[in-house]
């Protein structure tokens, strides 16, 4: 079944071309133009991807990605919008969005950041209050199950959307090593990605604030210069 796309774009000068190109991809692509309706598509749990524009008829479309993690939307972000420095960028990443680009922009960039951003989106989608059974598990510690996708503080999920899972399980994987910041953002962001490094430290960022919420015994240390390691033991232990 094709990968089915949320775009929320209230311009029809750029919503019906989009649209048709994404639909040329084989995407099913499903469009609404205000951020209420985004908000309740969204909750369905059917979009691995939303395609968000942030200038909408009732409201600014950062609230609208806010919002949605909030309520548990955990598939990709990416933003679309007119507002294009770099502090626009890092709010953007900072409420939640996965990527970022400035209109006007290229349509060939455009469908290889979709192309990235789904290829991240692995395993069943489910929607937000929707429970998938883990895979046994210790009683304590962070567990990162790259099969399933999700990441485990003992038996409760950890909220991760896509881009914090992935640099979560890159610094499991080696744990107590470091990982250099060009490792994660080859691996991570690969090599469609064009925008700022500030990126994957907004993205740690996230991560920190979710491993301290759930009480997680293992924090994320930045060695600086080089990169980051994943140590267990809570901050300051």
């Amino acid at each position: 079944m094709a990968p089915s796309i949320l775009l929320v774009e209230d311009d029809d000068g750029i919503a019906l071309p989009l649209t048709r190109a994404l639909e040329r991809e084989q995407y099913a692509v499903e469009r609404v133009s205000t951020g209420r309706a985004a908000l309740a598509s969204a909750a369905t749990g059917r979009f691995p991807l939303v395609v968000l524009d942030l200038g909408l008829p009732d409201g600014d479309g950062l609230d609208v990605c806010r919002q949605a993690r909030e309520d548990g939307y955990t598939g990709a972000v990416l933003i679309l919008t007119a507002r294009g420095s770099e502090i626009d960028r890092v709010v953007g990443l900072d409420v939640g969005a996965d990527d970022y680009m400035a209109k006007p922009f290229s349509l060939a960039e455009l469908l290889a950041r979709v192309r990235a951003l789904l290829r991240r989106q692995a395993g069943p989608h489910t929607a937000p209050g929707s429970h998938t059974a883990p895979v046994p598990q210790p009683a304590q510690g962070l567990r990162v199950d790259p099969q399933s996708r999700q990441a485990f503080v003992a038996d409760t999920v950890l909220p991760v959307t896509a881009k914090e899972f992935d640099v979560l399980a890159e610094l499991d994987g080696v744990r107590g090593n470091v990982v250099t910041r060009e490792h994660l953002m080859d691996r991570v962001w690969d090599e469609n990605w064009f925008g700022s490094t500030k990126t994957l430290d907004v993205t740690v960022a996230r991560l920190r604030h979710k491993l301290v919420d759930s009480g997680a015994p293992a924090q994320i240390v930045t060695v600086r210069g080089i990169g980051f390691r994943l140590e267990d033991g809570p901050p300051d232990a």
